[in-house]
């Protein structure tokens, strides 16, 4: 399928490694001028010479998106070659913490990465997308946003929050070209996943090979359809498609890519 995308521009926010540069090297696969962004610039800039070996074009854009000084610097490195026409939210920290030891302070933090600075990028960015009349926004969720845990609990509400912001802006942005839509992972199999599920697998008895490890933790750990993790690019392709010209009439969605782990009927 050809999603019409070349010849466009995209910044990927965290997109120096896991989900962020499989959603950058994707947008690079279909033609798309990739910003890869991120706070380490070796590591950006190694996903941006792999896209770029790859046949693809990409530059990077460095800064702390947690803070109004940076996210200027982002979206300058950003626009310096031109208007973005997609933007993908994706930045965002994650800890497992309980409701006893996350303090007011970390809700705080975490709100302040999770959920403005993906605030920060729309206000830079999105008003010159309104005024070209075409543009994409794409906010990657998740389904604690509607199925939160006991633990995390400050986790769990920044991305409710990210949920909700996502379909604001699409009513915001109603008749302008723009959309804006989220993509919602299941548990997917970036590194720090594997590894995290690698060092509690004693604790559960999920014993064996990596391949029956990933199979006992899908069944009592986060229970879906598929019997595994997601991967990487499966969450990708989900961005692909929300950026492309076939993804013109949907405004508000989420699209769960998460192998049925939250079932809903409507």
């Amino acid at each position: 399928m050809d999603l019409q995308l070349k010849g466009r521009r995209a910044l990927v926010t965290g997109a120096s490694s896991g989900l962020g540069a499989a959603m950058a090297q994707r947008l690079a696969a279909e033609g798309v001028d990739v910003v890869v962004h991120g706070r380490d610039e070796r590591r950006a800039q190694d996903v941006a010479e792999a896209i770029t070996a790859s046949g693809g074009t990409a530059t990077t854009a460095i800064g702390d998106l947690a803070t109004d000084e940076g996210a200027d610097v982002v979206a300058h490195a950003a626009l310096s070659a031109g208007p973005v026409d997609i933007l993908v939210n994706n930045a965002g920290v994650y800890d497992q913490l309980p409701w006893q030891e996350a303090t007011a302070r970390k809700w705080t933090e975490t709100y302040e990465i999770n959920v403005v600075s993906g605030v920060r990028m729309i206000q830079r960015l999105v008003p010159a997308m309104r005024e070209r009349g075409w543009g994409r926004v794409i906010t990657i969720g998740g389904g604690l946003a509607v199925q939160p845990t006991a633990t995390q609990p400050h986790y769990n509400a920044s991305l409710a929050a990210r949920h909700n912001l996502a379909v604001s802006l699409a009513r915001e942005l109603k008749g302008t070209g723009v959309t804006s839509n989220v993509v919602s992972p299941g548990a997917i199999l970036v590194d720090a996943v594997r590894e995290l599920v690698s060092a509690i697998a004693p604790d559960h008895g999920w014993t064996g090979d990596w391949p029956d490890i990933e199979a006992a933790a899908a069944r009592e750990w986060i229970p879906n359809d598929a019997d595994r993790f997601g991967r990487p690019e499966e969450i990708a392709s989900a961005v692909a498609y929300l950026a492309g010209e076939q993804a013109a009439y949907i405004s508000g969605a989420t699209l769960r890519v998460d192998g049925g782990h939250i079932r809903g009927a409507f």
